[in-house]
């Protein structure tokens, strides 16, 4: 009688052990997914840039365009979704069938907020109120 009540206490011991490791491990996962819910919600904040495509240092302006994404989006993406781009490592050769001929000594340059940048449009990163113009000039 003595070894079955040691067998039915262990048995009890080892049930509430379980029950109570489970309710930590849903207690933990729950934990893990409000996180990353948090998180998402504060990386897709919505922004909103304004891109002019111009040619010959603006003197003919080709479209303007305000565009909503997400903060921090990269240029290039964002192009690709609104332009019909061509690319080669991150820099733009073509826009809306726009690029150099053979030979031409034209390319897409571009510039945020009045300033040229200095990495390619595979680089940067997008804040709400930039104002980018790409423009088809002579290199200089």
């Amino acid at each position: 009688m003595k070894k079955l009540m040691t067998i039915l206490s262990a048995l009890l011991l080892s049930v509430g052990v379980l029950v109570g490791c489970s309710n930590d491990a849903n207690e933990t996962n729950n934990s893990v997914n409000n996180q990353a819910n948090n998180e998402t919600n504060e990386v897709s904040e919505e922004i909103t840039v304004d891109v002019v495509i111009s040619l010959d240092k603006g003197e003919e302006v080709l479209e303007e365009k305000e565009i909503k994404t997400e903060d921090g989006a990269i240029l290039l993406d964002v192009m690709k979704e609104n332009f019909d781009i061509e690319e080669d490592g991150g820099f733009i050769t073509s826009i809306d069938g726009k690029a150099a001929e053979e030979g031409e000594e034209k390319a897409w340059m571009y510039f945020v907020n009045d300033e040229m940048a200095m990495v390619g449009a595979g680089e940067y990163e997008l804040s709400n109120g930039d104002e980018v113009n790409f423009d088809f000039q002579p290199w200089e």
